[in-house]
């Protein structure tokens, strides 16, 4: 007995043993590549190829691309681009950075379906390493996979050709892949763009989104899964990121980044990480959603799902979606019935929906997340997953699911050649009609949502659900509307039940935007309580660009030890942004800089764009580190010459050290102050002439024009932005300003 009980003590201590050995506390795993994922996940390998993550990117080759190369034409903007092979390679003559057409070598593939684009490489040394890529271009020329076509793929609402020095064009920064597409095409991209000789040496570690692109670095997993151990690491468990467990935020946020539209705070994030500590994601911006949240330009699903009733009932992608091969896991309206499966006779049946068995009116998503199709070809679905509010539309001009289809009754009534245009164009497209002024289509929409409200109320009457809506203070305040401010303010204090943390952070920055410093109090409490979301309370912090220096150095100091990077470095910026800075103390000031050191490496993730080094330009400047200022602001010109904003931050910063002779070199500061704003004003009157509605842009036209001397021509343009926006007092003033100085001459 003794030896046995001898023994199992010594087995026991043994299990222990190995269950109590552990990787070091910081262990760092690193990316092994799919390789070494599928002797072990064979099944799950199956799925994946062939995904749309699979197809993500990859090299141009016979078996890749999908595109008519045999000698093939397309004709746009009153040129003929031809498709070709040379041997191996796959050609395309078209335009280039000349303006004349040349001859470019495809080199990679992008997407799969519902269309394929093709990529070029600029700029490659002899010296570059085979690893490193150096700047590739996408072509606007695409394969349409469906249809079987080539179609020039047009920015939204740009009819006219663009000139090569365009950012639109194909060779500029907008249709850059390191810029625009690569951190979600690639595993484990690194831009690795170099400043100082304008040059990228950008790698990843497979060039399509991968394995460990979900579930993170996999080399301590396989060393683990390797190991005699019965467990696995009590401290790191897999090694993996666990996308399982009963919390659904670590799978949501580890897809949000690439499912996203958002900024970029570094480039560190690991599957499991918080989405907030690496990313700022974009707030409803009229430009890019419907006030009531509904999708309107590319989003890409995540903002979208988290104002919906799923999000805040635990629904996660996986729940629809296959994880690896993407594929929806049921078809049709079992996907929602597979969850739904309330009393028999509910929701999949003609009661509910009101529409024919079978019809495209009886499909779940039809109503409750309708499509909006980009790209020319490429229809996505609205992920707040909501109940069609056609009672909204009428009220505050917000679309409805129920329009969507019915828009089209409209046809008869809109006459040629509206009928013939409109025919074959969306809802979003007659949407944007509308807003551009088409009165005609406006009175259609208005009709569609009218009949739309009136079926609705005749279907459900008494039991029809109308609750308010977080849109109804939003549009009452951009229509400056009595109360409306209140109203704002109240969203912004609103529970998570009743207004996602999406649409409340989205009502401080309007009201920031809007200046009005009656939101500071809010904003207040809203920083104090940690409970708040940190798109929330980042917001919030915003608003100290409205206060006092003494107001924001109180309320922001201690948050730039704050647990989110997200607020602690919105924190940092806004207490210089503020004038806050200049209250502080030495000591204090050190600690803004430390912190500041977070925000210019947030601005350096993007140091190929000008707009990051001019940010970091005016960051310094204000804190007197003028030299700092000085080359961010010479980098910012340099590395996008054709962009506007530097230049003529850098001239006023000269002609202000020089005003107060701060420097010896006063005289030749003033020479270059005149070639910055000279160089400067074509390009205003570029972005003027390409924006005539844009008040802002007239504005700033207008006041180069004054700094140049041109006056006459000055007032026009600041007439012009009065005319656009006639409640700003700013404009107002510089015309009556510039009219006044005009009468004395």
């Amino acid at each position: 007995m003794l030896i046995a009980g001898a023994a199992l003590l010594l087995l026991a201590g043994g299990v222990f043993a190995d269950y109590w050995s552990a990787k070091p506390i910081g262990t760092k795993a690193d990316y092994v590549g799919r390789s070494a994922c599928i002797d072990c996940h064979r099944d799950q390998a199956a799925l994946f190829v062939g995904s749309d993550h699979d197809k993500a990117m990859d090299f141009a080759t016979s078996e890749t691309v999908l595109g008519d190369f045999d000698d093939a034409t397309l004709e746009h903007d009153g040129m003929v681009s031809r498709m070709f092979r040379d041997g191996e390679r796959f050609m395309v003559r078209t335009d280039g950075p000349s303006g004349e057409l040349e001859d470019f070598e495809v080199k990679y593939v992008f997407g799969v379906d519902p269309l394929q684009q093709y990529m070029v490489e600029f700029d490659r040394t002899a010296d570059m390493p085979d690893h490193e890529i150096a700047r590739v271009q996408v072509l606007r020329i695409s394969w349409d996979t469906a249809n079987k076509r080539w179609f020039y793929l047009r920015p939204p609402d740009v009819a006219d050709k663009l000139l090569p020095d365009d950012p639109l064009h194909w060779t500029g920064i907008a249709q850059r892949w390191q810029t625009m597409c690569a951190d979600c095409h690639s595993t484990n991209l690194k831009r690795n763009f170099d400043p100082v000789a304008n040059r990228y040496h950008t790698t990843y570690s497979e060039i399509d989104v991968s394995c460990e692109s979900c579930h993170g670095p996999g080399s301590l997993h396989v060393e683990l899964a390797n190991e005699k151990s019965l467990f696995w690491d009590r401290i790191h468990g897999y090694g993996l990121a666990r996308l399982k467990g009963l919390d659904p935020q670590p799978q949501l946020q580890s897809c949000a980044p690439c499912h996203s539209r958002r900024g970029l705070l570094d480039d560190q994030f690991k599957p499991g990480d918080l989405f907030t500590d690496h990313y700022n994601l974009e707030l409803l911006r009229p430009d890019t959603y419907h006030a009531d949240g509904q999708i309107k330009d590319e989003v890409y699903v995540f903002g979208s799902f988290i104002q919906s009733r799923m999000y805040h009932k635990g629904i996660r992608c996986t729940d629809c979606h296959d994880p690896h091969s993407l594929k929806l896991k049921k078809t049709g309206n079992e996907t929602c019935t597979s969850c739904h499966q309330h009393a028999a006779g509910k929701y999949d049946v003609p009661s509910h929906h009101h529409h024919a068995v079978g019809s495209a009116g009886a499909m779940c998503v039809n109503c409750h997340m309708p499509h909006t199709t980009y790209m020319e070809v490429d229809a996505r679905r609205d992920h707040s997953i909501r109940v069609p509010r056609p009672d909204l539309s009428v009220k505050l001009g917000t679309p409805n699911a129920c329009s969507h289809c019915h828009v089209a009754d409209q046809l008869e009534s809109i006459g040629e050649p509206l009928k013939k245009t409109f025919t074959t164009k969306e809802y979003s497209q007659w949407l944007m009609a509308a807003e551009q002024g088409n009165q005609v289509i406006s009175d259609a929409i208005s009709a569609t949502d009218k009949w739309c409200d009136e079926a609705c109320e005749k279907w459900y009457g008494n039991d029809r659900k109308q609750p308010v809506h977080f849109a109804e203070p939003i549009v009452a305040f951009r229509r400056r509307e009595a109360g409306s401010l209140e109203g704002m303010l109240r969203l912004a204090m609103e529970s998570d039940e009743t207004a996602p943390a999406l649409a409340r952070a989205s009502s401080i920055a309007e009201l920031v935007d809007a200046g009005a410093s009656q939101v500071i109090p809010t904003a207040k409490q809203l920083i104090d309580d940690a409970s708040q979301a940190p798109i929330v309370r980042a917001a919030a912090v915003g608003a100290f660009a409205l206060s006092s220096p003494e107001d924001a150095r109180r309320t922001l100091l201690p948050l730039l030890s704050d647990p989110s990077r997200l607020v602690r470095t919105e924190a940092a910026r806004m207490l210089v942004a503020s004038g806050g800075y200049q209250t502080l103390t030495g000591a204090e000031q050190l600690r803004v800089d430390q912190s500041l050191s977070e925000v210019e490496a947030s601005l350096m993730e993007t140091s190929d764009r000008a707009g990051a080094h001019m940010a970091w330009a005016m960051l310094c400047e204000r804190r007197g580190r003028i030299d700092e200022a000085i080359s961010a602001y010479e980098t910012a010109i340099r590395i996008e010459p054709n962009t506007t904003g530097p230049r003529s931050n850098f001239a006023s910063l000269l002609e202000n050290v020089a005003s107060q002779n701060r420097s010896p070199d006063g005289p030749a500061m003033m020479v270059r102050v005149r070639e910055l704003r000279t160089a400067e004003l074509p390009l205003l009157r570029r972005d003027a002439g390409l924006a005539p509605d844009n008040a802002p842009i007239q504005y700033r036209l207008g006041l180069s024009l004054y700094l140049a001397g041109e006056m006459e021509e000055a007032l026009a343009q600041i007439e012009r932005a009065v005319a656009l926006a006639p409640e700003v007092a700013e404009f107002q003033q510089a015309r009556d300003l510039l009219k006044e100085k005009l009468e004395q001459e």
